[in-house]
């Protein structure tokens, strides 16, 4: 070993640190670890406070470490015994230890194996590409199978290999490369064995565009256990024939991101409910899951942006932002809400659509890539047709593109978040805690960088935005003027609200959430903001001076004309008479029944007798899921209503009500599990093979973020209500049946669940792809908030 390298290593080891989980899933007395099946995680901080997770998934052998950083990395393998089943891999320690030194952070821990294994599949990178890999099934192939393939980076390196020398060589420059071999190694990790007493197994790799380095090492002592590599594979067994004893160390030179502390993200009467919890002695478990809330919350939030979620969504995402401030408006501080809203208006695009995601660092690579191999493609069109100004221009901008492959590319791809942005700022510049100087200080700011404008124009943009996108229905209200999903190109719709899986909308065009929720809410939060910015003294008369990009757009007219703009608002109330929909009881049976009868046996006999026990006397009446391009109702029943309750939009409560909370199969309710995300028994079977090929929007699952919008709605019309109202027991009776419910599912921490039936008895599950902090899904700690206020509190949650 160099000088040098000793030097870097005694520092490293000088800042070494033993540190304990911060979190850990399933946790004994909190959670079943039945329902996990298998799967076990714990969270940690490393020596910069950022967010580190490891997860154990003994289904698959597949272990993840997940570094929640500014490049959202991933280091995973899989192992498995010697009979090639997964590992029955366990935690050899209650801790690890965390280290930083020469721009470098690592974290190490150990596992532990009855028996001798195999590791392979090793794949380090971005965990969007991990994500990609498991929901592809490449964690089941051989250990020796090739690494998970990018045709992005592929196509990039046949597109360099077509350049001229000259011209590659300076594109290889600009990657950091010296020729296209020393490139295309880039896309596959490599391993070495270094046998002794203390040996060590390096699985290193250099991102593609080689400005980042991660790397992953299996280490033991040798007196114990003894290493093999075959290729990509590495064995592991005991020189006793014991259990296989090791370390794994993860190691990056990322950047780090800035943590923020728990006093700069709750107000100080959260920090006295959350003291009142703690004193009582009597439900010392009410307060380890407060705790443990609290915790989620941190992992996720830093100075740079607010995550969605751990292991899955360690980026951000404008719409979990945007409703988590919402639901947390009790208990975050007014910094966290602006917090929320300047990300928004950072990563706006110039027409004021909102982000829905980040990709950064191997994803922003891979996304980057694609948009290179694109450009070239131009170029060499260009060339072919004679136009070689324009070939040359395409050829500077691939050159820029490589030159920067980890800029953070946005998706622009939602319509909900675009409308959700007026909403938040709305309630902001209402809120009278708030200084009028201090608003004013915020929306004066700048949006982003320097020479980036001020929050206030990036904000009229959005609204400039949103009302192009509603005007069509405010001058012509008929079904096909609604704001609608963009088309696939392999024909349909694209689910572009938050039930965004393939089949989220059952393959609608118009979303009732879209449409009945936010596309009304936001033009009325238009208006809002308007009179506020008048309040403020902030330009509103003319606001083609702070913003000439708006010039011509409705937004302009509305300020002119209010009554245009209360017209407008008066039409788009009435949006949700397209979604309406209503069954007879005997037609309500009949699809009931059909629906049933397409289910295993198991499964038919128990929602057949919950059928037989649940009375249908009178006409059902919901909403809609969507509408289909013909702007005819799809008969999905769902839970999206809960955020017209939250929001204090006006609707009969109990009818509202009476869907979410039947049983299931007639409603979406199930008293062991909380409100179903859907229910299609009434829709056409086509709708049902759509749901039984995508469960992750469908009739199998539970949201968290769908219960807490729930709680929250019930809880703050309680709060506000008189309570001789007839509306206050209703809502009472509705608030204990879904802490019951949510409660007795065991998984209420979850992102989502769903349940097996086994008999006649429905059992909770973990979904498999659930997050194990999620950001909307935390927003429980604001319902507990809430439910502590009430006259009579729920005693579950005391």
């Amino acid at each position: 070993m160099s000088i040098a390298a000793l030097l870097l290593a005694l520092q490293a080891l000088a800042r070494a640190d033993s540190v304990h989980p911060v979190l850990a899933f399933p946790e004994p007395g909190l959670d079943d670890p039945a329902a996990y099946h298998g799967y076990q995680t714990r969270l940690y901080r490393d020596a910069k406070g950022n967010a580190l997770q490891v997860y154990l998934n003994r289904r698959s052998g597949r272990v993840v470490q997940l570094w929640a950083d500014a490049a959202n990395q991933s280091a995973g393998f899989t192992a498995r015994d010697s009979g090639g089943r997964p590992a029955a891999l366990v935690w050899g320690a209650s801790g690890a230890v965390v280290a930083a030194a020469g721009g470098t952070r690592s974290l190490a821990y150990t596992l532990s194996a009855p028996s001798p294994i195999a590791i392979g599949l090793f794949l380090l990178g971005s965990m969007r590409v991990e994500r990609d890999f498991q929901y592809a099934g490449r964690d089941s192939l051989p250990l020796d199978a090739p690494p998970f393939p990018q045709p992005e980076l592929l196509d990039l390196i046949a597109n360099l290999e077509r350049l001229d020398p000259r011209e590659r060589a300076r594109h290889l420059t600009l990657l950091g490369a010296r020729t296209v071999a020393e490139l295309r190694a880039r896309l596959e990790p490599r391993i070495a064995l270094r046998a002794g007493p203390a040996w060590a197994v390096r699985v290193a790799q250099r991102s593609f565009d080689g400005k980042t380095h991660l790397s992953l090492v299996l280490e033991g002592d040798g007196r114990e256990t003894v290493p093999a590599r075959a290729g990509g594979v590495v064995t592991i067994r005991s020189r006793t024939g014991g259990p296989v004893r090791f370390t794994v160390r993860v190691t990056t030179d990322a950047p780090a991101l800035t943590a923020l502390a728990r006093d700069e993200i709750f107000t100080d009467d959260f920090w006295r409910f959350y003291d009142a919890v703690r004193a009582d002695t009597s439900r010392p478990e009410r307060f380890r899951r407060l705790e443990r809330e609290v915790r989620g919350v941190e992992l996720l939030c830093y100075r740079e942006k607010v995550m969605a979620g751990l292991p899955n969504f360690a980026t951000y995402f404008g719409r979990d932002g945007m409703m988590t401030a919402l639901l947390m408006e009790p208990v975050w501080r007014p910094a966290m809400r602006e917090h929320v809203i300047a990300s928004v208006l950072r990563k706006l695009a110039p027409d004021g659509d909102v982000s829905h995601e980040e990709a950064l660092g191997g994803q922003a690579i891979r996304e980057n890539a694609a948009a290179y191999n694109r450009v070239l493609d131009e170029y060499r069109r260009r060339r072919a047709a004679g136009d070689g100004a324009l070939a040359d221009s395409a050829l500077v901008r691939a050159r820029a593109t490589l030159g920067d492959l980890q800029a953070v590319r946005e998706n622009y791809g939602m319509v909900d978040d675009d409308l959700q942005l007026p909403v938040l700022a709305a309630r902001y510049l209402a809120d009278s805690t708030m200084p009028p100087a201090a608003k004013r200080r915020f929306l004066l700011a700048p949006s982003g960088g320097p020479g980036s404008p001020p929050r206030l124009v990036a904000l009229l943009r959005n609204l400039a935005f949103v009302t192009r996108q509603v005007a069509p229905y405010a001058q012509a209200p008929v079904a096909a003027n609604l704001v609608g999903f963009p088309p696939e190109e392999a024909g349909g719709w694209r689910s572009a609200s938050w039930r965004d899986s393939r089949v989220g909308y059952a393959g609608g065009r118009f979303a009732m959430d879209v449409n009945v929720v936010w596309a009304p809410l936001a033009l009325r939060s238009v208006a809002r903001i308007l009179d506020a910015l008048a309040q403020l003294g902030l330009p509103t008369d003319s606001l083609e001076a702070p913003a000439p990009e708006i010039r011509g757009s409705p937004l302009a007219s509305y300020a002119g004309d209010r009554q245009a703009l209360e017209r407008a608002i008066a039409t788009w109330r009435g949006a949700a008479r397209h979604f309406e929909v209503a069954v007879a009881p005997e037609s309500a049976r009949r699809r009931i029944e059909a629906r049933l009868s397409s289910l295993p046996a198991p499964e038919r006999r128990h929602w057949q007798g919950v059928l037989e026990r649940t009375p249908l006397t009178d006409t059902l009446r919901f909403l809609a899921l969507s509408l289909d391009e013909g702007g005819r109702p799809i008969p999905v029943m769902n839970t999206d209503p809960g955020m017209l309750l939250l929001l204090g939009v006006p609707h009969t409560v109990t009818e509202m009500l009476r869907p979410l909370l039947l049983p299931y199969p007639l409603g979406v309710f199930v008293a062991t599990l909380g409100p179903l995300a859907a229910n299609d028994a009434y829709a056409p079977p086509e709708v049902w093979e759509m749901f039984r090929n995508d469960l992750y929007h469908s009739p199998r699952v539970v949201w968290g973020r769908e219960v807490n919008v729930l709680l929250a709605a019930l809880a703050q019309r309680l709060l506000a209500s008189d309570a001789a109202s007839p509306d206050a027991p209703v809502l009472r009776s509705a608030l204990r049946q879904l802490l019951d419910a949510v409660e007795r599912s065991g998984l209420k921490d979850q992102e989502l669940w769903s349940y097996e039936i086994a008999g006649d008895t429905l059992r909770p599950a973990r979904y498999g792809s659930s997050s194990d902090v999620q950001l909307w899904n935390l927003t429980d700690l604001a319902v507990q908030y809430l439910l502590a206020r009430l006259p009579n509190p729920d005693p579950s949650r005391q």
